[in-house]
């Protein structure tokens, strides 16, 4: 699994430019990226009350798990899942090696729009990513080795 990239605040203004046009565009209830661990790094629209730290690390779980049934049948990747509900649905789309994108959006809104406006911005936030990475090749961060009550080493003013 790769590590996340550096991010500055340029980065997530675009990355969040990203998701509000997908959400907007797709009529989406919201767009949320995710590492590959299920912490959530930024999202668009409101996900009304959803327990974002559960959502994120049961979405991250069931990728890993399509990955894992996808490697049985000998298929190299899966670039994305969808879920469909009576209420709501699912895309979750893999970024790169270290994000997901989780669109969740009202079942009546069509799922091959909600696919097709999801593609340009997963190649926008490839993009954005690769340039943060460009940035600070030798700068990483893997969110699932976080020690949540000691994070001083994350926040650290560098010159």
């Amino acid at each position: 699994m790769r590590s996340l990239p550096q991010l500055i605040a340029e980065d997530i203004h675009a990355i969040d430019a990203a998701l509000g046009a997908l959400v907007e565009q797709s009529e989406a209830t919201s767009a949320i990226i995710l590492d590959m661990a299920g912490f959530v790094i930024t999202r668009a629209g409101e996900p009304d009350g959803m327990d974002l730290s559960t959502l994120g690390a049961l979405t991250a779980n069931a990728y890993a798990a399509t990955q894992a049934i996808a490697g049985l049948i000998h298929e190299p990747d899966v670039t994305s899942l969808y879920q469909e509900g009576e209420q709501s649905c699912l895309l979750i789309s893999k970024i790169n090696g270290a994000t997901l994108l989780l669109v969740i959006f009202p079942a009546h809104v069509s799922a091959g729009a909600v696919k097709y406006f999801s593609v340009s911005t997963v190649a926008t936030l490839v993009a954005q990513l690769e340039t943060a990475e460009k940035r600070a090749p030798g700068e990483k961060l893997d969110l699932s080795a976080l020690n949540l009550s000691d994070t001083s080493q994350i926040f650290v003013q560098r010159s």
